[in-house]
């Protein structure tokens, strides 16, 4: 069958924004709300610990993420829920009121809209929370629940508090705050698909969705696409699978995943050793062991066979999310291991995402560390911004580096290099991950490469030799583009 997905996301560079971390607006928009206690900004994040940001303070940063060459924001949950992530669901129908509620949503997608800037909000369909209305009335009425069927019910009296009492319903992960709802049911499965078609006719350009493996009823997510897609034939879908995705690969369900395979030997290649192994153990992906350039070259070769072409440019690429460390403290605090990957994150083929912060160096451990106020201006690493605002325009200036073919043309060390080609245009790429400095000789007859030595990006030194010998001398830790 014929593999289509949407056409904007493979020119896309998201930003993936956590709302109650990101921004607080300058003027109180909620009637609900004239003078809230949050938790200090700066403060370490805490589990239960509200910070206040809300959309508003997303429409005043807008101008910000357009200027760093942002052109989608994947937002992890924004409907009404008791919790700061979102995850645990009140009322898929009505933005939490802290974010400014359903008013703001809708100025912000406008004015993202406005700017060229598409949104995908986070499905969490898998599970609701104790406080949805559907298991709320089980909870009160017990049996004589006309929802009981919503829900995977075992025994009753239900428990959804006392962890000394057995809850007798499923709840993800064991976890009674998040019951399971059962998805066998057609009132259940209907439920969801017009939720999804809902959000898409507002205006919404896609979904994430989340723990999407673990809604197994036969042709659930078959019907998602086909309902979504008889809105928006554009919206993308995207899936939180961490490793092999093919199942849900197929052209009938998904357009991307998370691409976490890309994520840990992109790590375990350009952090090597300086991998802080307590922080990506739980959850793995599996940036370690250190690799040389012959072994991510192998990796990513493996990759980029694993789906179809079509699939691999709406592929969502990442280095930290909601859900990870994030990279500069899995590294030590190495900020070359943070632009070397940046580097072959926006040159993979691919919608590449980056994680709120990361791009002004946020650090950043396990959930909840990883989940921090974006900070004040006068902390921001302005170097390291600079870095992703010159590799965003170039990916964007280029679109070889976006839909062209990727060729792996040297792994040899920890030198890797590649080259993205689209018609007559070639764009070479590459990067030393060494200590030391080391030079790259390449025959350029013999590789079938016809560039023209203009260095695009990068402090390379750049030279041809004799016959059709190019030479390339990489500084300790860096990475240059070729054109």
């Amino acid at each position: 069958m014929q593999i289509h997905t949407p056409e904007w996301v493979k020119h896309a560079v998201f930003y993936q924004i956590f709302p109650d971390r990101f921004a607080i607006g300058k003027q109180p928009q909620s009637c609900l709300l004239k003078n809230p206690t949050w938790e200090e900004w700066q403060a370490p994040p805490t589990m239960q610990g509200y910070k206040g940001g809300d959309l508003w303070g997303v429409i005043e940063k807008l101008d910000y993420l357009q200027d760093l060459g942002i052109n989608a924001i994947y937002f992890t949950p924004i409907f009404q829920s008791t919790c700061n992530h979102r995850y645990h669901t009140h009322d898929y129908y009505q933005v939490d009121p802290i974010l400014g509620g359903n008013k703001a949503f809708k100025l912000l997608l406008e004015q993202a809209h406005q700017r060229d800037i598409k949104i995908v909000l986070d499905g969490v369909f898998n599970h609701a929370s104790r406080g949805f209305y559907f298991f709320n009335d089980i909870l009160e009425n017990g049996p004589n629940s006309p929802w009981l069927d919503w829900f995977k019910i075992h025994d009753w009296p239900l428990s959804a508090y006392d962890g000394n009492l057995p809850a007798n319903y499923e709840g993800w992960v064991n976890n009674r705050a998040l019951p399971v709802f059962n998805h066998d049911n057609p009132d259940v499965k209907e439920y969801i698909m017009e939720i999804a078609e809902y959000w898409i006719e507002m205006g919404v350009d896609g979904w994430r969705l989340d723990v999407p493996f673990e809604i197994t009823t036969p042709g659930f997510w078959q019907e998602f696409r086909d309902r979504v897609k008889a809105v928006n034939p554009e919206a993308y879908i995207v899936g939180e699978i961490w490793q092999d995705a093919r199942h849900w690969l197929d052209g009938t369900q998904f357009d991307g995943v998370m691409n976490y395979l890309f994520t840990a030997p992109t790590i375990a290649f350009t952090a090597g050793n300086r991998v802080e192994m307590d922080y990506v153990r739980n959850p793995s992906y599996d940036p370690y062991p250190a690799l040389l350039a012959p072994d991510y070259a192998t990796k990513i070769q493996a990759l980029l066979d694993l789906y179809p072409w079509e699939i691999q440019l709406t592929q969502l690429n990442l280095l930290a999310s909601h859900d990870t460390a994030r990279l500069l403290s899995i590294a030590h605090g190495d900020r070359a291991s943070v632009e070397l990957s940046t580097l072959l994150l926006l040159t993979f083929p691919g919608a590449a995402s980056i994680y709120y912060g990361d791009e002004v160096g946020l650090a950043g451990a396990l959930d909840p560390d990883s989940r921090r106020g974006f900070p004040a201006e006068s902390d921001w690493d302005r170097e390291l911004l600079e870095y992703h605002r010159r590799l965003i325009a170039i990916r964007h200036a280029y679109p070889a580096l976006r839909t062209g073919t990727y060729r792996t043309i040297y792994a040899r060390g920890e030198v890797y290099a590649f080259v993205r080609t689209l018609a007559d245009v070639e764009i070479l790429v590459a990067v030393n991950t060494s200590t030391e400095s080391e030079t790259l000789s390449l025959d350029l007859a013999e590789l079938g490469i016809n560039i023209q030595s203009k260095q695009l990006f990068g402090t390379a030194k750049l030279a041809q030799s004799s016959g059709n010998t190019f030479k390339i001398d990489l500084n300790p830790r860096s990475g240059c583009i070729v054109a």
